[in-house]
Order: structure tokens, then sequence, then C-alpha cells
């Protein structure tokens, strides 16, 4: 990939900032090589749609081959399936008080599946099942890395909960696990190895599964990193990713994908200096750009973003390296710039990318779309739970 630089320029130029801005042929170019990726290892894709929270992005992958969604809220399951989404996995483990939400999703026609990694969650489920007359489609969620949730593939929990469902009326649908560690490396022989512990941890709970006699027709992996570092995905059914649509500056250091790569960005003005600092101070601060810090533990800090023009090159060695809630600063890499403030007048467009672009996204109710062939397209976004 390069950057695009016949962007609609003009039309970028008329939108007030802060603005949340997808490149269009970036994303696309994404989308194909992810989609790519899993038809030539052999398995049904199924894209989080978190990341973008957005129709048309998630259209988009469905064009390309997608096959159901991946939410994280029920909010989420209910918007797209509004949209025409049906089959749909909600990927939080599942509580009592949301299954009213479920059960209202499936009595619409929505092929919702739910997880589960406890036998408490388990029984709440077949019971509430069983006093509405529904049958839930249930996923059990596999821990393959110690990094958040599930039970672990050789745990007698397994089981356990898998009869609780099963002997209680519900549908065992299959196991799912999500290898978050993976953000945690960055060499391709270390993404591969996590890769393979992911697939064959999840494999491992379906066998056991399988062999208690038990059914389990799915086995779903996934994370952006391992979705694109995996050798083989003997065994496994679908795949889950997420922020690849986009990409990151975190995915970024994880060595997955180039800054060319990266689709989401955030329009912003400079609207003063501090020169004695090297400082440009913009209108994109962390309620722009998010909190999130998830490259300062990693190989190169971002700050809050890396800078770019406002045709989406890269301007090298200055990053956005601090942020109040509203201001944002502008600054070279080690030495102070004694020229900031002829390099970025007041006024001067940037593009900030930024470090987790779902935790960005997050920040804003509209993306405005940017194609070389068309206007800019509004698109909204949904928010909240």
């Amino acid at each position: 990939m390069t950057s695009i630089h016949n962007i609609p320029l003009a039309s970028l130029q008329t939108l007030e900032t802060p603005a949340a801005v997808i490149d269009v042929p970036r994303m696309q170019h994404n989308i194909r090589r992810m989609q790519s990726r899993m038809d030539a290892l052999g398995v049904r894709f199924r894209p989080h749609v978190k990341t973008s929270k957005c129709m048309e992005v998630a259209q988009a992958q469905i064009d390309a081959g997608a096959t159901g969604i991946t939410v994280s809220t029920l909010k989420e399951a209910a918007r797209f399936f509004d949209d025409g989404v049906t089959d749909i996995l909600y990927a939080v483990g599942m509580v009592a008080s949301k299954l009213p939400a479920a059960l209202a999703l499936r009595r619409r026609g929505c092929d919702l599946k739910i997880i589960t990694d406890s036998v408490a969650s388990a029984q709440a489920i077949v019971a509430f099942g069983r006093e509405y007359g529904e049958t839930f489609d249930v996923w059990i969620e596999i821990d393959t890395d110690g990094h958040r949730s599930g039970i672990r593939p050789d745990e007698d929990a397994l089981i356990d909960v898998a009869r609780v469902l099963h002997d209680g009326g519900a549908t065992l649908g299959g196991v799912m696990t999500h290898a978050g560690s993976s953000y945690d490396f960055d060499t391709p022989e270390a993404l591969a190895a996590i890769a393979e512990q992911e697939r064959a941890g999840c494999v491992l709970a379906a066998t056991r599964l399988r062999d208690a006699g038990l059914p389990c027709p799915v086995v779903s992996v996934g994370s952006t990193p391992t979705a694109l570092a995996a050798e083989h995905l003997d065994g496994v059914t679908e795949v889950r990713a997420g922020v690849y649509v986009f990409f990151d500056l975190v995915m970024h250091n994880v060595g997955v994908c180039t800054t060319d790569e990266l689709a989401l960005s955030v329009l912003t003005t400079v609207i003063g200096h501090q020169a004695d600092k090297g400082w440009a101070i913009v209108d994109a601060g962390w309620m722009a750009m998010s909190r999130d810090r998830g490259t300062q533990k990693q190989k190169r800090d971002f700050g809050y973003g890396q800078v770019c023009r406002i045709d989406g090159s890269v301007v090298p060695g200055y990053v956005l390296s601090g942020a109040n809630q509203e201001h944002g600063i502008v600054s070279r890499e080690g030495e102070a710039d004694p020229d900031i403030v002829a390099r970025f007048p007041i006024g001067t467009l940037l593009r900030i990318l930024p470090n987790h672009a779902c935790a960005t996204g997050a920040q804003f109710p509209e993306y405005h779309a940017i194609d070389p062939d068309r206007d800019v397209a509004t698109w909204s976004r949904l928010h909240g739970w």
C-alpha cells in the first residue's frame, strides 16, 4: 500500500475538526487482504464489528465474503440485525440480566449466538430458556493464553458447563477463543507460535467435548495478529478478527501492517503554538484520540498518535506527544523543532493515526469516508451499550 494523495482534499477542508476519517481504499485493501487469507486457509470468516460499529464498513466485509458478524454488545446486535444482518455472535460472557434482550432478538428472527464460561452462567441460560420456551445457541469460551476469559481446554469445568447446557435443552453450538495476548508479540515466529497455541487449544477443547459424546460443530478462533500469522487452521471452522479493517499503531508495532495500511485517522486543526517548547497545539485531545496509550510499552511509543499531512502521508518524526481533553500537542521526537510555527501554521489541517482504532472510533458519532472517486460520505457509528 502507498499513501493516497488524490483524495478530495477540498471536501476535507470543509469538515469541522476533530473528525474521524476513513480512507476507503486502504480499508478495502485491508478487507481483501484478510478475506483472501481466510479463503486460502479454508475457513469461514466472522469479522468483529466492534472496531467500526458501522454498517457501511460491515457491509464491505460481508460483500468481500465474510459470513456473519461478531459483536461486543447486545445494542450492536440489535442495530446490525435492524440493518439486515442475521447471523450474529455476541462474544461477551452472558449473564442473567441480559437474557431478556437476547431473547427479544431471537424472537424477532435473529440467529443470535451467546457464550458462557461458567456453570453458573450456563445454569442461568438453561433456566431462562426453559421458562420462556427458547432454545438458545450457546458457545463455550476457551482460554488458550491466560489473557482474559474462558475455560482452559484441559479443565474438568469444560465438560461440566457443556453438560449443563446440553442436558438443559440449550443448543451446544461449539467453542470459541480469542488470543488477546498476541498483541504482546512482535516477531513472525512468536505470532505464528501464539496462533498455533490458539488453534491447538480450541481444537483440543472441541475434541474433549466430542469424546464425551457432546456436540461441537463450531470451532471459532481469532485475533487480528493470529489470523494473519496462522500457518494452518486444521480443525478450525471459523476465524474472528476486528481491528484489521482499519489497523492502528499497536498493530503496526506488532508487525502485521505498515502505516500506509492504517485506514482510520483523526482530522485536526492547528490552533496555536508554544514556540519555545517546539509545540504546535491542535484541537484533537484525548476526547478525540482516546486515552489509549497502547504503544507506550511497545518497541516504539507514538504518544497519542502519528502525525500525517492532510493527504494521509506520514510526517516523519512528529507525533501527538501529549493530550488534554480538547488540546493535543504536536512535537518532534527527540530535539524540539525550532521551526514548528512555520512548519505547522495556525489553521493547518493534519491527520493523526491512532494507537487503537477501536478506542479512537468510539469517540465519534460518525465517520467521514474519503475515496478518490467520490465525494466525502458520512457514515453513522453506533454509540453506547
